[in-house]
C-alpha cells in the first residue's frame, strides 16, 4: 500500500484528490494536513512514501501589500516542506505548479515556450519549481505539474463566474476560441498515475478536447435544463476591445496536445460529461 501525504487542508485540489484516491482503499493510505501553523513540522514524514504538495496562495487579488505572502507560501514554504520530505525519506514529491509560469494570456504553449511569469503567483510558483528541482536525486523523485485552469463542482475562479452568467443571461457571445482546461477528476487520475509510476519531470495534463468558452456556457445552461442563445452580434467589439478580461474569456490559450500525452488514459470524462457532473451531481 502506498502511503500518501497531501498538504493543504482547505485546498480544492487536495481534498478532491483525497476523495478520489479513497476509491482505492487497498492501494493507498491518504492523510491531508494543514500548513497554516508550524504543527506540520512535528509530523514524521518518514511514515509516507509520497508527498503531494498543493497548499498555495491563489485566487486573491494581487496588491503591493500582499505580494510578499506569495513568496513566503508558494516558494519558501513549498521548499521547506519538500526539504523535510527528502530528509525524512519520502520517495517522491508531486508539486502542483501552474500554467501561470509562462506569463501569457493568449497563444500556444509548446516545449520551446520560455517561462516568463508576470504575476506574483506565477513568479512564486516558478521559483518554487526551481528550488525544489535542486532536491531531486535517485532516492527522491520530483514530479512538477503545470495544469491549465481546473474546474469541477464547487471550484473557485473563472469557471464559477461563467456558470453564473450561463444561468442568468439569455444571450452569450458566439466566439470560436480554444482553451486548455482540465476537469478535477481527470487531474486526480493523472496524479494517481504519476504516483503509481513514481514519475519524475514536468507534466502538462489537460482535457483531451480543447474547450470553447461559448460551447462551455451552452453546456452549463443545458445541464440545468435551460437554453441560452449564442450570438455573433457582439463579435466585432472583441476585435476592437483589447482588454484583459476579453482576452481571458474569449482568447486562445492552449498547450500543444502532444505535451499532455501519457501512456495510460487519464481523461476519464469528456467535456460534456464533466460539465454535467460539475453542475448536477
Amino acid at each position: 500500500m502506498r502511503k500518501i501525504l497531501i498538504t493543504g487542508l482547505t485546498s480544492y485540489i487536495g481534498n478532491n484528490l483525497k476523495r478520489f484516491l479513497e476509491n482505492y482503499p487497498t492501494k493507498y493510505s491518504i492523510e491531508i494536513i494543514s500548513l497554516r501553523d508550524d504543527s506540520w513540522k512535528q509530523i514524521d514524514f518518514s511514515d509516507f512514501d509520497v508527498l503531494v504538495h498543493v497548499a498555495a496562495i491563489a485566487h486573491i487579488k494581487e496588491t503591493k501589500a500582499n505580494q510578499g505572502i506569495y513568496y513566503r507560501i508558494n516558494r519558501d514554504l513549498a521548499y521547506e516542506v519538500a526539504y523535510k520530505a527528502k530528509r525524512e525519506g519520502v520517495k517522491q514529491l508531486v508539486f502542483l505548479s501552474s500554467m501561470s509560469v509562462y506569463g501569457i494570456e493568449s497563444g500556444v504553449i509548446s516545449e520551446n515556450t520560455p517561462e516568463s511569469p508576470k504575476s506574483n503567483y506565477g513568479k512564486s510558483k516558478l521559483q518554487a519549481e526551481e528550488l525544489i528541482q535542486t532536491l531531486k536525486s535517485e532516492d527522491f523523485g520530483v514530479a512538477v505539474i503545470r495544469p491549465p485552469m481546473v474546474y469541477g463542482k464547487d471550484c473557485k475562479g473563472n469557471y464559477q463566474r461563467l456558470a453564473k452568467l450561463a444561468l442568468t443571461i439569455p444571450l452569450f457571445p458566439d466566439v470560436k476560441n480554444m482553451r486548455s482546461m482540465i476537469y478535477i477528476d481527470n487531474l486526480c487520475e493523472f496524479i494517481r498515475l504519476l504516483i503509481d509510476e513514481c514519475s519524475n519531470g514536468v507534466f502538462f495534463p489537460q482535457n483531451e478536447e480543447y474547450v470553447c468558452t461559448s460551447e462551455m456556457v451552452r453546456l452549463i445552461s443545458e445541464a440545468h435544463g435551460k437554453k441560452i442563445r449564442l450570438t455573433k452580434l457582439f463579435n466585432p467589439l472583441f476585435t476592437i476591445l483589447k482588454i484583459n478580461v476579453v482576452n481571458k474569456v474569449f482568447g486562445n490559450l492552449i498547450y500543444e496536445k502532444h505535451l499532455s500525452k501519457h501512456p495510460l488514459e487519464y481523461n476519464l470524462y469528456p467535456i460534456k460529461e464533466s460539465i454535467r457532473k460539475t453542475e448536477v451531481n
